[in-house]
């Protein structure tokens, strides 16, 4: 395993130098962040034993909190997991995929916040149209949408996941409509509608379409069962960063290896890249700053949870409690007796002088 302070370390600056009209100051903030994440040269905190008997002191280095970061955020994902399974409801699940062709993404990337905005908007439009057109459901859709910008292979790829119920609520006689087959939408319709919806709103944001922009867009919709191994994998990916250090095999000769799962094969691959291009596929991926990655829309937005909670009852289901009671962050313990410490003090600077076991 090779840590990504270590490559970025080695390869900061002639990435800075190579790809300097591409950097942004979102790009600088996720490598500092990175690079001192859990490090001896970062920030740390100082922790005390709550143990009286023993009652020591010790440095512990912060951790970045970086959403990019492959360390930090894990507490957050697993908090996410849990409150969307928490919102489960008695229906199939289905997991729609909405991507936009090759001859878009320089234009996404060179306005990524007007762009993705566009794509949820238009993603949630086009849902909430169908479902309400759909002569089974005729009512309110309810879903999560999450962005993905990667391939596995780290390339630029922007796409948006859903997973939806194939339920409605009828806002009129507040009947609950289920879907029962394993067929929820067309997606060659639902391809039409979405290019259709994005192009105008690209069009109407002042943006440019390309000339060579393809009239056949691809859209996937897969049954999922009852919906949580979609949610629990989607939620495992999405504060992690794009790429897990022990996936990254080499850092020799001024290039970088690194593995993946290739999608259609099934099958591991590896990939060698120059050191300061594989910074650069990094930071493909480092989102605007404040945007927001995962929305949720109609009946399973955070605002309706008195809905959720009622649909449960009525429905008299009551998913997963095991995780009714949210997940607490790792405590700290004492390297001396073991006990429970509590941190005093945050974002000191590295402490002049260290021993081996961080003890004051």
């Amino acid at each position: 395993m090779i840590l990504l302070s270590r490559v970025i370390n080695e390869f900061e600056e002639r990435f800075l130098d190579r790809y300097k009209d591409s950097v942004l100051p979102g790009h600088l903030k996720a490598l500092r962040a990175m690079v001192q994440c859990r490090t001896e040269h970062g920030p740390h905190m100082l922790a005390q034993c709550t143990n009286h008997n023993c009652a020591k002191y010790t440095y512990v280095p912060h951790s970045c909190g970086h959403r990019s970061c492959p360390h930090c955020q894990n507490h957050e994902s697993q908090q996410w997991i849990e409150n969307e399974l928490n919102k489960l409801l008695p229906a199939g699940y289905y997991l729609i995929t909405f991507t936009i062709p090759r001859e878009l993404r320089d234009l996404a990337w060179k306005n990524q916040k007007t762009v993705y905005s566009l794509m949820f908007a238009c993603v949630q439009d086009t849902l909430k149209t169908f479902t309400r057109n759909d002569r089974k459901l005729k009512g309110a859709a309810g879903f999560t949408a999450i962005l993905h910008t990667n391939t596995r292979a780290l390339d630029y790829h922007p796409h948006i996941h859903v997973v939806m119920p194939g339920a409605s609520i009828n806002p009129d006689t507040r009947l609950w409509r289920v879907k029962s087959s394993s067929y929820l939408f067309n997606q060659d319709a639902l391809a039409m509608v979405f290019r259709a919806k994005l192009l105008e709103s690209i069009v109407d944001s002042n943006l440019r379409v390309p000339a060579d922009c393809p009239k056949k867009w691809v859209v996937d919709c897969k049954d999922v069962g009852r919906g949580d191994k979609a949610l629990i994998y989607l939620g495992r990916y999405l504060y992690r960063g794009v790429i897990q250090e022990k996936d990254i095999l080499k850092c020799e000769n001024g290039e970088v290896t690194f593995r993946y799962r290739d999608s259609k094969t099934r099958r591991t691959k590896t990939r060698t890249v120059t050191g300061e291009y594989f910074l650069y596929l990094l930071m493909l991926h480092v989102l605007p700053k404040g945007f927001r990655r995962t929305r949720s829309y109609g009946f399973l937005h955070p605002c309706s949870k008195k809905l959720i909670r009622i649909l449960q009852l009525i429905l008299r289901v009551y998913p997963f409690k095991i995780f009714n009671r949210k997940k607490e962050r790792p405590k700290l313990t004492c390297p001396l007796c073991g006990s429970e410490m509590k941190i005093i003090m945050t974002m000191l600077p590295r402490p002049p002088e260290r021993s081996a076991a961080c003890l004051i």
